[in-house]
């Protein structure tokens, strides 16, 4: 072979190396936009699966804002109640004090004052309440015999210690 044989024979071998060196590059190029897609593809959907997930997150806090405005309304709601049974409650004591009142207006064995407060009929130190039933004498003297009711009279129930009652 000749030099001019030699000089196109490396020429060839030249080209052929270069066309399979830009063939290789441009696959590579190719491979790597192909993955490069996939990755921008995934990162989408991942994007896609956070923004789902942060508008759960907002449509879960814009419950439990309702939920504690409701909670809010129901303990007001509550409260009013409460503050309206405690007035008729409030009502119905005063309606009884005024009844008892009246009765002890009417009875006459009840002492009271200017302002129907009843006066010495608990002896001193006992608090009986303020319409106890009132202590009326009625000249019996309790002698403690049998069967009178009163505690040690030999009844079961009496007080005594072991008598087996209740009283």
């Amino acid at each position: 072979m000749n030099t001019i044989g030699w000089i196109i024979l490396i020429v060839v071998i030249v080209l052929v190396i270069a066309a399979i060196v830009i063939i290789a590059a441009t696959a590579g190029r190719r491979r790597k936009r192909e993955v490069d897609r996939r990755h921008a593809e995934e990162l989408r959907e991942d994007a896609s699966r956070a923004e789902l997930a942060a508008r759960e997150r907002e449509a879960n806090s814009a419950r439990a804002a309702a939920d504690a405005k409701q909670a809010e309304v129901e303990a007001e709601r509550l409260r009013r109640e409460a503050d309206e049974r405690e007035r008729a409650a409030a009502a119905a004591r005063d309606e009884q004090q005024a009844k008892l009142s009246r009765a002890d207006d009417v009875d006459p064995d009840v002492r009271t004052d200017r302002d129907g407060n009843r006066v010495g009929d608990a002896p001193a130190g006992e608090d009986r309440g303020a319409h106890a039933a009132p202590v009326i004498d009625d000249g019996r003297a309790n002698d403690g015999g049998v069967g009178d009711g009163s505690v040690g009279d030999g009844r079961l129930g009496d007080g005594r210690p072991g008598d087996g009652g209740i009283r």
